[in-house]
C-alpha cells in the first residue's frame, strides 16, 4: 500500500451515499479493502483504521482486535468465493454477512469479552471458520 492513506479514501467512498456508518457500511468498507488490497493487507488496513478512528473519537476501547480481523477474514473468504461487480450484489449473495451477530456462530460471548480477544487474536472457540473445515 503506497501513496495516499487508503483507509480515509475507502471511508469516503462508503460514506458517499450516506452519513450513517453502521454494520452494512463496515462490511462494505471491508469488501472494498479486500478487493483492492487482498485479505491479508485488508486485515491490517481495516484494523489500523478502526483503531485510529476509535482513538480519535476518544473511545479507544471500542477497537476490538479479534472482531476486526474475524470480519475481514469472513468477508475475504466470501470475496474469494464469488467475483461480483458491486457491493449490493455481493451483499445480496451473502446476506449472513449483514447480520452483525454472525460471529456468535464461531465465538462464545465470554471469549470475545476477554482482554486477550480485545487486544490480540483469538481463534474461534465454538465452530471453525468455513475455510478451516
Amino acid at each position: 500500500m503506497t501513496g495516499a492513506e487508503p483507509f480515509p479514501e475507502l471511508m469516503a467512498e462508503v460514506l458517499a451515499d450516506t452519513d450513517h456508518f453502521g454494520h452494512r457500511q463496515h462490511v462494505h468498507l471491508t469488501w472494498l479493502a479486500v478487493r483492492r488490497y487482498g485479505t491479508a493487507a485488508a486485515v491490517d488496513l481495516i484494523s489500523d483504521g478502526i483503531r485510529r478512528t476509535a482513538r480519535y473519537a476518544g473511545k479507544p476501547r471500542k477497537y476490538h482486535a479479534t472482531i476486526s480481523r474475524a470480519w475481514v477474514e469472513l468477508v475475504g473468504h466470501h470475496v474469494a468465493d464469488a467475483d461480483v461487480p458491486d457491493f449490493a450484489t455481493f451483499a445480496e449473495h451473502h446476506p449472513a454477512l449483514l447480520d452483525k451477530r454472525l460471529l456468535t456462530r464461531f465465538y462464545r460471548s465470554a471469549t470475545l469479552a476477554g482482554e486477550q480477544a480485545r487486544t490480540g487474536w483469538v481463534a474461534p472457540d465454538l465452530a471453525p471458520f468455513p475455510w478451516q473445515n
